[in-house]
């Protein structure tokens, strides 16, 4: 028996007031790593906001086979974080919609975070932290998700080399799980060295290399 795609995109043509990507035809499954290369302002974020639901198609359609609630985990590149509420509450936000029971949420919380070298900042407000820390803290809060698709843009910016390894060591345990990662990545050398699969933006198309 065929599995079903976790992600149809069928004649998907995406942008604002004019068209950044057209006729994308892919499908994604489950547990695999792709990221998503191009200059800026092609239209990778749209992309992502597209599959997401935050960006209507403008031509065919996207097929997600997940609930948007829940099962389909969004790190923006402006985080969506609440800056003024501790590291602990901005992670749970992830784990309320896990469907976990209380005792649970707060147990994969505290792993979550401890992950991703936080556990000295627990209450500390977001406001408080490096662009780096508030990276992890938003990959900290999809771990507590755990949803089978993640969406990441430019997740990995502001980070060293030693915390790019610690924050994709923890995303790529989802991915052994059967979670899929979809990356849009600005340095090419990382999104070579994680990611299965690479779409590129050239000419307005998305092009699988």
């Amino acid at each position: 028996m065929t599995m079903m795609p976790l992600l149809q995109m069928t004649n998907l043509s995406i942008g604002y007031d004019k068209t950044l990507v057209s006729n994308v035809n892919l499908e994604v499954g489950r547990g695999e790593v792709i990221a998503v290369l191009g200059p800026s302002g092609l239209g990778k974020t749209t992309l992502l906001r597209t599959i997401a639901g935050l960006v209507t198609p403008l031509e065919g359609e996207v097929i997600l086979n997940v609930n948007r609630r829940g099962g389909l985990g969004y790190i923006p590149q402006r985080l969506g974080l609440v800056r003024h509420t501790s590291v602990w509450t901005n992670v749970g936000l992830g784990a309320m919609v896990s469907g976990l029971n209380r005792l649970q949420r707060e147990e994969i919380i505290a792993e979550s975070i401890i992950k991703m070298g936080l556990e000295d900042k627990i209450k500390e407000p977001v406001r408080r932290l490096s662009g780096g820390q508030q990276r992890r803290v938003a990959t900290a809060r999809t771990l507590a998700q755990s949803p089978p698709l993640i969406l990441a843009d430019e997740f990995l910016g502001e980070l060293d080399d030693d915390n790019v390894e610690l924050v994709m060591a923890s995303v790529l345990e989802l991915v052994k799980k059967g979670s899929t990662l979809i990356m849009v990545e600005h340095h090419e050398e990382r999104a070579i060295e994680f990611a299965d699969r690479i779409w590129r933006i050239v000419d307005g198309k998305l092009v699988e290399e």
